[in-house]
Order: structure tokens, then sequence, then C-alpha cells
């Protein structure tokens, strides 16, 4: 049968979370038992997980809920405020579809932002088990958040602190089809061996995984309520498996998420020019989200210094305990037109964004 979510998640969010760390049931022949989110209808493994999203006259816009999970740390913080600021910028643009947004707080307490972002606050895992690698509490944050909150799109996108939206974005997403970012680095094929553990050969070919993370994922809001619980319990089975662990590293939390949509059947519109990710994308002209999670190091030619610290760089993590200053410089000449358009939107937001400090 696969993994298909052998547990139940409790209203309250309690030390009784370790009740659901437990893996001996990944790969087991017993029956499941119910995986939906606590006073949710129950489905059945054979039900069209978003059959319930009725398709809309094409006039109708088909709004989608922009959530992003986010730590109360000053690195997250800054980046959350420029993202939100874009959002705001280009919500309402002709070409939209961006409906609410919601940053999803997962430190467990209020923090400086809940009057500038509208935020969820959800509670972290309980300490240790997330074993150093925080982004394990995304799918729990996710599970909370969809449990409690009232959310009136009926699409989603995940979204993360350091994206910028470039322009307004549609809903990619098509009838029973999310639509999501494809990444170089997540090789199903080239896993299968370990996939196997979590995706068994009696779902399928391992082609049905989807080369993505959670993000910058549309999906609709029926499907992810299914596909979050898995998403949390295939994230931490995978973490606890020193092989899974040690093959996927940094990105363990991106492969649960493309096995579990892959377990509830959920396939996704593979859109290149959703996200690109400077330096190494040049071009922005044509891409919905910048995606700035690789350090932009440059010479005074334009030159990019690759594994150097360059004489004129951008990199997020200069700035772990203090925000950016407002009016950086922007780069040398022949620098690529991505590099270019993210500091100056990065400067456009901190000079717009009250009390910025840096």
């Amino acid at each position: 049968m696969g993994f298909r979510g052998k547990f139940f998640f409790p209203m309250l969010m309690t030390l009784s979370l370790f009740l659901i760390i437990r893996y001996n049931y990944i790969v087991s022949g017993d029956p499941p038992l119910q995986q939906d989110l606590p006073g949710r209808r129950s489905f059945s493994s054979r039900d069209d997980v978003i059959s319930s999203v009725k398709t809309p006259p094409k006039k109708t816009k088909r709004l989608f809920h922009t959530a992003v999970t986010a730590t109360d740390s000053v690195y997250s913080t800054w980046q959350c405020r420029i993202m939100y600021y874009w959002y705001n910028r280009f919500r309402d643009e002709p070409g939209s579809e961006m409906g609410g947004y919601t940053r999803i707080l997962h430190s467990g307490r209020p923090d400086g932002l809940m009057n500038e972002i509208p935020t969820f606050v959800a509670n972290p895992l309980p300490s240790g088990v997330d074993q150093g690698y925080v982004v394990l509490n995304r799918p729990w944050a996710f599970v909370q958040w969809l449990q409690q909150a009232h959310i009136e799109e009926d699409y989603i996108l995940m979204a993360e602190p350091d994206h910028i939206i470039v322009k307004p974005i549609p809903n990619l997403a098509r009838g029973n089809l999310g639509a999501a970012f494809p990444f170089s680095y997540i090789e199903p094929k080239k896993y299968e061996a370990v996939l196997r553990k979590f995706f068994p050969k009696d779902n399928g070919l391992i082609s049905k995984i989807d080369p993505i993370g959670n993000s910058p994922v549309i999906v609709s809001k029926n499907a992810l309520m299914k596909i979050a619980p898995t998403w949390m319990n295939v994230s931490l089975a995978m973490k606890n498996d020193p092989q899974t662990d040690k093959a996927f590293g940094w990105v363990l939390e991106m492969y649960a998420y493309a096995v579990s949509s892959a377990l509830h059947g959920v396939s996704n519109i593979l859109h290149k020019d959703f996200m690109i990710q400077p330096p190494w994308d040049t071009e922005s002209k044509k891409t919905y989200i910048i995606h700035y999670t690789y350090g932009c190091d440059f010479d005074m030619k334009g030159k990019m210094m690759v594994g150097k610290i360059g004489e004129w760089r951008f990199d997020k993590r200069s700035y772990g305990d203090k925000p950016p200053p407002r009016k950086l410089t922007l780069p040398p000449q022949g620098v690529p037109e991505s590099v270019v358009t993210l500091v100056s939107m990065v400067n456009e937001a901190t000079a717009n964004i009250p009390n910025w400090e840096s």
C-alpha cells in the first residue's frame, strides 16, 4: 500500500506530536488510518483529492492564497518584508490572480511583524526533532495552518521569504494539476533505490515523482490538505533514515514534498519560467519570481567570481544578524540583467518600507 499517512493530528499542538513520529509503518501492508485533518471530511484512497474544486467560467479569476513559512530571526524577517512589499505591488495589477497572503510563522510566538504582515503563528516541532534541519518545521506549520485558518481561496501558492515577485502572477494550475518549478537537482530516477522506501513499486513508476520541491508550487487547497500530513510524516521519516538523510542533505524536505504529492496522485505542470535563480539565470523578463538563494559575486569588470568573494557581491547570508542597508551599491557594468534587477528591487523595497533598519 505504500506510505499513506498512518497518523492522526490532534487539535491541541502539544508534545503528543511525538506520537506521530513512528517510522516502522511507512511501507506496511496494514490498512491506512485516516489522514485528513481534524474536522475535515474523510476521503478514501480512490477519491480525486481536488474533485471539489469547481471549474470557473473563463472570465472568473481563480484566486490563489500566497503562503510563506518563516521564523522570527532577523535573517528571515527582512526577507519577508521585502517579499510582502512586492506582493502588494503586483497583487491588484492586470493579469494577477493573487488573493490573500499569510506568513506562517513557525516560531511558536508572535513577533514584531504581526501588524505589518498577515501572520499565522504555528508551533515548531518539539525540541530536537528537527535535528538542526529547521525546514522540517515547514510541513508541520502547513498542517497547523490548513487545520486552523480560514482560507477563502481555492488554491494556494507556497512561496518563501527569499522570493521577489517580478510581475503579476496568474493561476498556473490547471484542472487536477498543480503548477511547479522544476529543479535540476531533484532527480527521482537517480535516487530510485532510496525513494522506493517511501514510494514503493505498487505506487507506480518513479517518474510519477516530479522534480520539484514544495515551493514555488500552486496547488488546490483541497489537494494540499491531503498532501500536507503525508509531507510532514515523509519528511520526518526521511530525516530519521541515515541513508536517505545522507543522500538528500539540505534538499530532503523538497524530495519529501515531491513524493507526497505523487502518493496522492497530484501531478504538476512544470513551468521553467516560474522562477529564476541569479546569477546562474541571467534574464528576468519572462519570469514571475526571483529566488535569491545563491550568492552573486563579480569583479569590477562584471565577470563572475565562482567560489570566491567578489569585489562586488550580494549574498543574503551577509545579512544574518541585520538587514541589508538601504541603497545597496548596484553591480558593475557587464553583470547579468537578473542580478541588476534583483538589487534594484531590493533597493526599491527598502526605500519604501517604513522603519527599515540596518
